[in-house]
């Protein structure tokens, strides 16, 4: 029978696999391999041995007899859910690794059971989730989880990669959320005008948005199962971009008061903006200069001009993961700044004028 090569694997099979399947399942020598990749055969002959010692795993040795099954020999592995897209395995993936992000959930594999478990040790039986053993397989394929403790019941961890991917898939959904709450440009062209018959779709002015990048990060949860950012952190952010709003629309009010009356007016001074923009601005200035160079960059992206993180940190320059660590710290400032303003006009903030 005819084997095909590993071409045909599906995009999200890693490099070291593919090389695997092509020298154990296609018939290819290490050479010929080395040849196409125009690299050293010890090169080669290192990815083939670090794969193999992997099938000691069950899960990965499941995983790649599954996918030999289907791409070299020609025939489906009824047993096995197959994934013939990266796509389809993120989506299937995101629920798994976000359990597994929490504290002491581990994903459970025993012998002779058709599905995977993934538990919280020490909780009761209605929080476990079961996983197919073949996408549990091909987690383990990909290193997101690695065992732990072997034997007849088999525990495996998230690792570090593994919660990599999840802050990326999870920063990626939140971004298309984003996108389409804000009803911006598209990338299909569409009319300006409505549909015959149809009502036109209002659409929603950015500081009237149901969520903002707070109210996401809000939702996660740290290490001890507590919010994030809890909610007067939270609150303090939409103050920041409270008098953000409100010093811009005075100062564009000002600017168009000016322009329209230039040719009538041309000796007298600009139009002063109101008091209440004023002061907006003034808080809004006080409060970035309290924060500092640094601290005051995250809070202006995330908080007043409704950046994600992901987005903020490389437009920053920063590393993975850091942003939202900086931005609870850039709010706990913001919080106490906020606080001490109010102590000393003896005001109390009761009302929350945009978010």
């Amino acid at each position: 029978m005819q084997r095909q090569l590993a071409q045909s694997l599906p995009e999200w099979v890693p490099t070291e696999v593919q090389r695997y399947l092509d020298h154990t399942e296609g018939g290819i020598s290490i050479r010929q391999l080395a040849r196409n990749l125009k690299c050293h055969p010890s090169t080669v002959l290192r990815q083939v041995r670090r794969v193999e010692n992997r099938r000691d795993d069950p899960l990965v040795d499941r995983a790649i007899g599954a996918l030999a099954a289907v791409h070299f020999v020609g025939r489906t592995a009824p047993s096995h859910q197959y994934f013939a897209n990266s796509e389809t395995l993120k989506t299937a993936s995101l629920e798994v690794l976000a359990r597994l992000c929490q504290s002491g959930a581990v994903l459970a594999v025993a012998d002779g059971m058709e599905k995977a478990v993934v538990v919280k040790e020490g909780n009761a039986a209605e929080s476990k989730l079961a996983v197919d053993q073949a996408l549990a397989g091909n987690l383990a394929l990909l290193g997101w989880i690695s065992c732990t403790r072997s034997g007849r019941l088999r525990r495996y961890h998230i690792t570090p990669m593994g919660r990599t991917v999840y802050s990326r898939l999870m920063a990626e959904r939140e971004n298309q959320a984003r996108a389409t709450l804000e009803g911006g440009f598209s990338e299909a062209q569409r009319g300006f005008l409505a549909a015959p018959g149809g009502k036109a779709k209002e659409r929603r002015a950015r500081y009237g948005l149901g969520e903002t990048p707070l109210d996401m990060l809000a939702r996660l949860q740290d290490k001890t199962g507590e919010p994030f950012l809890n909610s007067a952190l939270v609150e303090a952010g939409k103050r920041l971009r409270e008098d953000f709003e409100l010093a811009q629309i005075g100062d564009h009010l000002t600017q168009s008061r000016a322009y329209f009356s230039a040719s009538e007016n041309c000796s007298r001074s600009l139009p002063k903006p109101s008091a209440a923009s004023a002061a907006a601005k003034k808080r809004a200035a006080e409060a970035l200069a309290a924060l500092g160079s640094g601290l005051n960059d995250i809070a202006l992206r995330c908080c007043c001009h409704l950046e994600g993180l992901e987005a903020a940190e490389r437009q920053l320059g920063w590393s993975a993961r850091s942003g939202k660590i900086v931005l609870r710290i850039a709010l706990s400032q913001l919080k106490a700044f906020y606080d001490e303003l109010d102590e000393r006009l003896g005001v109390t903030r009761s009302n929350q004028m945009i978010g």
